[in-house]
């Protein structure tokens, strides 16, 4: 087994984007290092009830860092412009946010509502939700998950305007550091009309709490 050398890793990678390397350990370097991590802890990885920890927690990562792997402009690809006149705002509610803080790699947890005002075109709602998802999946800051889903919308949307709200709970804060539970970070993001006009503002604001 190749040993795990993140040094030269990092050395030898060219960033895709901001969050992507083009060269990644495998899946054999990224057991050992969990292997690593349980000794450091002061285990034993050797004993029963850690021998199949490594791959545990490597399938774990790849579940909760898919995120990677997806384009959320291929998810907003498909549009609809038969519409039958529609122009007010489309909204979705509460959806799930499970992401990880990129500085203690600890989860943060909680709902996102995003909307958006049509111009010629509309996508399915399953898309919207999935881009909230594929950011998610990342390891990420609240503020920047937020900016990054208002982005990909008005990018491929070419909408009047987006709003993104996030509330979510991290667990950086609440089992570590000051310990303080059930504290709530709400970020958002309004462009276009959302950001002009106070009044469509405060009627998204309005529907986030209902």
């Amino acid at each position: 087994m190749d040993s795990l050398d993140p040094k030269s890793l990092l050395a030898t990678s060219k960033p895709v984007s901001v969050t992507t390397f083009t060269n990644r350990p495998s899946r054999e370097q990224a057991m050992e290092a969990v292997r690593t991590l349980l000794a450091w802890a002061g285990d034993n990885p050797d004993r029963e009830g850690l021998i199949d920890t490594p791959k545990r927690v490597v399938d774990a990562y790849q579940e909760w860092f898919q995120g990677y792997e997806a384009d959320p402009k291929k998810e907003l690809s498909r549009t609809f412009e038969d519409v039958q006149g529609y122009d007010d705002m489309v909204m979705l509610r509460e959806i799930d946010v499970e992401s990880h803080c990129e500085h203690h790699m600890a989860p943060f947890l909680g709902k996102a509502w995003v909307a958006y005002m049509p111009t010629e075109k509309v996508v399915g709602i399953s898309k919207i939700a999935r881009v909230v998802e594929i950011f998610a999946k990342r390891l990420q800051t609240q503020e920047t998950m937020t900016k990054q889903v208002a982005d990909a919308l008005e990018e491929s949307l070419a909408p009047l305007g987006v709003a993104v709200l996030i509330d979510a709970e991290h667990q950086c804060m609440s089992t570590r550091g000051v310990h303080h539970k059930n504290v709530s970070t709400v970020t958002t993001r309004f462009t276009g009309v959302f950001k002009t006009d106070t009044v469509l503002q405060e009627r998204f604001l309005r529907l986030t709490q209902k």
